[in-house]
């Protein structure tokens, strides 16, 4: 296995050169350590230009994720989970990771299926026998 590569499906692999990462300080509580480590990432991924990605992939992710993409086609992950710049940044790899692996998930053609005779003639006879019931509640009191 290869450090320089990260494995999203068998067909994709995307080299961690093509993803930028760009650190902030984190917002909220923190005290002086927010106020002066930059602990907040960034993940940013060229979705339309990556030479990674063939034809088919490139359109699946660009129609699935195409609320998560700016204008110019990039997906940006930020994550501040952590106090730690380093986990910080392991967690946005791991979410793009997921991201873009069920991105690429083909959905199961759906096959139409009808309700069997016997089910059928069960729930006519159970519609029957609720009818009968609520006739027997009409009449002379």
């Amino acid at each position: 296995m290869n450090d320089d590569i990260l494995i999203i499906n068998q067909d994709v692999q995307i080299p961690l050169a093509e993803l930028i990462f760009r650190f902030t300080v984190s917002s909220g509580p923190g005290g002086q350590h927010a106020n002066k480590a930059a602990t907040q990432v960034t993940l940013s991924f060229d979705v339309a230009n990556s030479p990674s990605l063939d034809e088919a992939s490139r359109a699946r992710l660009l129609a699935k994720l195409a609320n998560r993409l700016d204008k110019e086609g990039v997906l940006q992950i930020s994550v501040q989970d952590s106090r730690s710049q380093v986990q910080n940044r392991a967690t946005a790899v791991a979410r793009f990771q997921q991201l873009l692996a069920d991105a690429l998930k083909v959905a199961k053609k759906r096959r139409p299926t009808r309700p069997s005779r016997a089910a059928h003639e069960r729930r006519l006879q159970s519609k029957k026998q609720r009818g009968q019931i609520k006739k027997g509640r009409r009449g002379e009191w």
